[in-house]
């Protein structure tokens, strides 16, 4: 991408010009076609910052400056709230009548839709306008044909390029490596370019394989000629497309150190691309405009992770907010099936409900918690929803489902279940209400489906269970990282992907690890009745030596193994080095792939 390339926005026409110019125009037609001129100046604002925010992501990593990183991943999931919430009520203003007859508005989307007709982001500009409709309005939310399937097609301009070839063979080379490498275009050097592809394709042979006899073995390497940038890290990412049919993922991992850029890891397998590519981390920037293409060159390597899963993690969330409703009523066509409760136990905040068959579990917020809610006084559903929403904005740290927020969404009555029915209107009324045919949510969160960590304990293998015991201390780690305190340690509250990851789901219970108090009884002589200083003191206060228990670990064994691996998780030194960390502004790394996909830099030393 260059930034010749994105919407160019005229310096000399401001808000302020539309809003007089709308004022003294003497017809409503002259009115709605300015109030058109105006909407979609206001989205190539947005869309112009949106897609620069991708080159200044690269230079953040050239820079070594994982803190302007992250800020940009804040800033870029802001940024269309903010638009829409500035344009909405200046329009109203503006152009009082717009607000009052929703006649005037069909006059405004026709000068609009022909306005945007040809351009490549036409369905985003749509999505645009329908969100400041929405804005002005106050409706019920539905997914627009245009904005999402086939009709894509049929508005946008011709289907981009957007990867390059390489040689395959019966062995992957150095050179070809060499490359891929430059395919970012950095500013800043290798460290030891040459030595970091040979280890690369020596790798990548291993991994696949490659005696070097098979001259068809692999046909091509494609990869998307673009950089994606999250965080510490860079990665170019492409694939392997074999001579007997198939493909192989290939993601090489980048960051930047003292010396130079040097490669990390690499990633060849469907379960490390799709743990890499979760939304349950930031989204990615990535340096190509081209979105529907790359979305679907990511869906090609990784099929089994629904499309609109794919724009959202290259930062198209509203398109992929789109898709994911669109792909949640096919689940529930095609399956035959009802929303019913969702497995697992309880929520004593939320209400969780799915179909057997889907890829998603939808949650709304309960009027009051049950019985079983154990954090004092209820702060109430919009507390509730900006925890939610904050994971939302943050960087995910990988171990935190994201949350896809909708709001005025008006389902078929028919897809609920009469048990789930009455339980959503009785326990769940502030967001949940009903006509003769419809369910409408003033507020709907859907997740990505996962298994509660009790039910995958129950019938999980021992190796499996012993990955997950493993894992579920890296989740803990990496949401300390982002600053994230889960006060309600128990396991209820983690999930289990296909490809054993543990993730976080549920979020009533969260606080900023830095507000944490810190605490132990380690220190505490045997007999002494006393109660301890920190019982008095006001906050959350956590003890370490408890995460265990907290857990409900379901044997010796697997606590045994927690311990081994992530014993410091049981000591006040580890959590307020990271409380330190994080109030001085250090940005703690992430594990968000397998130590042994890491490359052996030893080798380089000795060579």
């Amino acid at each position: 991408m260059n930034e010749t390339s994105l919407p160019l926005i005229d310096p000399s026409v401001h808000n302020a010009d539309y809003v007089s110019r709308i004022r003294d125009a003497a017809s409503d037609d002259e009115k709605t076609t300015l109030t058109a001129n105006w909407i979609l100046y206001e989205f190539d604002a947005y869309y112009c910052e949106s897609r620069h925010i991708p080159l200044l992501a690269k230079k953040a990593f050239e820079c070594r400056d994982p803190s302007t990183s992250l800020a940009l991943s804040k800033r870029r999931l802001s940024l269309y709230s903010e638009s829409i919430n500035a344009l909405g009520p200046r329009l109203k203003q503006a152009f009082p009548h717009l607000a009052e007859n929703e006649h005037l508005w069909s006059h405004v989307e026709q000068c609009y839709l022909s306005l945007i007709d040809g351009r490549y982001e036409a369905d985003f500009a749509f999505a645009y306008i329908h969100s400041v409709r929405r804005k002005i309005y106050q409706g019920v939310w539905k997914p627009v044909e245009y904005a999402f399937g086939e009709s894509i097609e049929k508005k946008s301009v011709a289907r981009h390029e957007i990867c390059r070839s390489f040689p395959g063979g019966p062995r992957i080379s150095t050179e070809t490596i060499m490359d891929i490498l430059l395919i970012p275009g950095f500013t800043v050097p290798y460290e030891s370019r040459g030595q970091d592809a040979e280890l690369v394709a020596e790798r990548a042979n291993q991994i696949l394989g490659l005696d070097g006899e098979q001259t068809d073995y692999v046909r091509t390497i494609v990869m998307v000629d673009a950089g994606f940038y999250r965080n510490r890290g860079a990665y170019l990412v492409g694939r392997f497309v074999l001579g007997r049919g198939g493909i192989v993922p290939l993601i090489i991992a980048l960051l930047n150190g003292d010396k130079g850029i040097y490669v990390d890891a690499v990633l060849i397998s469907e379960a490390d691309t799709h743990n890499l590519f979760s939304s349950t981390l930031a989204n990615f920037h990535v340096t190509t405009e081209y979105y529907h293409e790359l979305s679907e060159f990511l869906h090609g390597i990784m099929p089994r992770r629904p499309i609109g899963l794919h724009y959202s993690t290259v930062g198209f969330n509203h398109v992929g907010k789109v898709a994911v409703m669109s792909e949640l009523k096919q689940e529930l066509a095609a399956a035959s099936e009802t929303f019913g409760t969702a497995v697992g136990f309880e929520g004593t905040v939320t209400i969780g409900f799915s179909a057997p068959s889907s890829s998603y579990n939808l949650k709304v917020i309960r009027n009051k918690p049950t019985a079983q809610y154990k954090w004092g006084d209820y702060e109430g559903l919009d507390a509730v929803l900006r925890k939610y929403k904050r994971v939302h904005e943050i960087n995910r740290t990988g171990s935190m489902l994201d949350n896809i927020f909708y709001f005025n969404l008006r389902l078929e009555k028919r897809l609920f279940q009469k048990s789930l029915l009455d339980e959503l209107l009785s326990q769940a009324s502030e967001s949940v209400s009903a006509d003769a045919d419809y369910v409408i949510f003033k507020n709907l969160i859907v997740q990505r489906k996962v298994i509660p960590l009790p039910v995958f304990f129950e019938t999980a293998s021992d190796e499996d269970a012993r990955t997950v015991i493993v894992n579920l201390g890296y989740s803990i780690k990496n949401n300390m990282a982002a600053n994230i305190f889960n006060k309600d340690l128990d396991a209820r509250n983690y999930g289990v992907s296909r490809f054993l990851k543990v993730y976080l789901f549920d979020y009533d219970a969260l606080e900023p690890l830095t507000e944490i108090k810190i605490r132990t009884n380690q220190d505490r002589i045997d007999g002494e009745e006393d109660i301890p200083d920190w019982y008095f003191e006001d906050g959350v206060v956590f003890l370490p030596e408890e995460i265990e228990a907290g857990l409900r670990i379901p044997n010796r064994s697997l606590g045994r193994l927690f311990r081994e691996v992530h014993g410091d998780l049981l000591t006040t030194r580890y959590w307020e080095r990271i409380q330190q960390d994080l109030q001085c502004g250090k940005v703690p790394r992430l594990h968000i792939y397998p130590e042994d996909r890491e490359l052996d830099r030893s080798k380089i030393v000795s060579r």
